[in-house]
């Protein structure tokens, strides 16, 4: 019976590894470790997040959906990224909420109308 149990733990255990080591598809920003979630993600302040990196703080993911900030366990992947939204393809660690960065795509730009100028 306790080898049963123990089996069966061992199997679980071994499943959810699994389901978080495949790679998601996640949209949000690079920011850095002292802001956070902080800056805006809509137009994150990319000269004050490559300022603040080049301080020595360490360069992290914002998903847009909960605002969740990951550390980035590979920081090269993303280097010409930082203070951009982007939409990554990453491995996820939930426990040490971090993550693994496979791809990178920069997200484009809503430009704001100037104001007193009609858009048609």
């Amino acid at each position: 019976m306790k080898m049963t149990i123990a089996a069966l733990t061992l199997c679980s255990l071994s499943a959810f590894a699994a389901d978080t080591s495949k790679p998601m598809k996640v949209n949000g920003y690079i920011s850095e470790s002292q802001c956070g979630a902080t800056h805006n993600s809509a137009t994150p302040d990319a000269a004050c997040v490559k300022k603040c990196i080049g301080k020595g703080s360490k360069p992290v993911f914002v998903d847009d959906d909960k605002k969740k900030v990951w550390a980035i366990d590979n920081p090269d992947s993303i280097a010409d990224d930082a203070g951009k939204p982007v939409t990554i393809m990453a491995t996820l660690d939930t426990t040490a909420m971090s993550l693994h960065v496979d791809k990178v795509t920069k997200v484009g730009k809503v430009v704001a109308p100037v104001q007193g100028m009609k858009m048609e």
